[in-house]
């Protein structure tokens, strides 16, 4: 796999198809090869290449101790594209990922097209500061939660009723989450948070933009991408139903409908 170095660190990387860029950033906890389950073939198939990154954090990309700030990453994925010299391309970022890519199109617009920012933010209400608050007292408190137990937990926290309520899906997705090892993967990631309230700095982004919102996403609940889309001056809003923060892997044809046709206008 190759690497590229950029703000003091190596960021593992891969590329794939033929045509013009599309650089996949993905949300905490998580390596970019999540992607390639359904996203990047589907964007293949419309004619696009590739990249997705791992960040800083997710091995074999470096994972520097201490805390990370939403900065660093921004700084790492404008690294990226200028060595790769794949800008102005376009991005399409979840979760965490969003929130770089919203933000690299603020700060550095000639290297961004267009992005689609699925289950975004501009900011923390006070249900996720509290939910934030509560994580970071348990991981300081040194406790480590028993691996089914953080599986249940997970499962209702990231996916739909609509899945949580498939005796024949759960089975499943339990399995996966409890492999995960989830409590010791990408810890400097867990702080990454956006630096106050973004809304009224989100004004000055020029790129067009898409949001995606899930309906039953409990992380990124659909007021708080509504209200990325609200903020930046060229960007629409979708909410697709029966998908939880995960709706990627959830609902891939319709987060793959979505992204494509944006594409196909920006």
């Amino acid at each position: 796999m190759p690497f590229v170095s950029t703000n003091g660190i190596r960021l593992s990387y891969q590329r794939a198809g033929r045509g013009e860029p599309v650089l996949l950033i993905m949300g905490s906890g998580a390596a970019g090869r999540v992607w390639t389950l359904h996203q990047t073939p589907a964007l293949h198939r419309a004619g696009y290449e590739t990249i997705v990154v791992d960040n800083r954090g997710i091995a074999p990309s470096d994972v520097p101790p201490g805390d990370y700030a939403l900065a660093d990453l921004v700084a790492d994925t404008r690294g990226l594209v200028e060595a790769l010299g794949i800008g102005p391309c376009r991005l399409v970022g979840t979760s965490m990922g969003s929130m770089i890519a919203q933000e690299l199109a603020l700060e550095s617009p000639e290297l961004v097209r267009s992005a689609v920012l699925i289950a975004t933010r501009a900011r923390s209400d006070a249900a996720r500061r509290a939910l934030a608050a509560a994580d970071r007292v348990l991981r300081e408190s040194g406790v480590r939660l028993p691996d089914a137990y953080r599986a249940a937990r997970t499962v209702v926290e990231m996916l739909s009723p609509a899945t949580l309520n498939d005796e024949a899906a759960i089975g499943g997705w339990l399995e996966v989450f409890e492999m995960s090892g989830g409590d010791d993967v990408a810890p400097g990631q867990q702080t990454v948070e956006p630096a106050g309230d973004r809304r009224e700095a989100l004004r000055g982004v020029t790129v067009p933009c898409r949001a995606i919102a899930f309906a039953d996403d409990l992380v990124c609940p659909p007021h708080l991408v509504a209200e990325v889309a609200d903020a930046i001056p060229d960007c629409d809003l979708v909410e697709i139903p029966g998908c939880g923060h995960l709706g990627n892997l959830e609902r891939p044809d319709a987060v793959n409908t979505a992204i494509v046709e944006f594409f196909a206008k920006n």
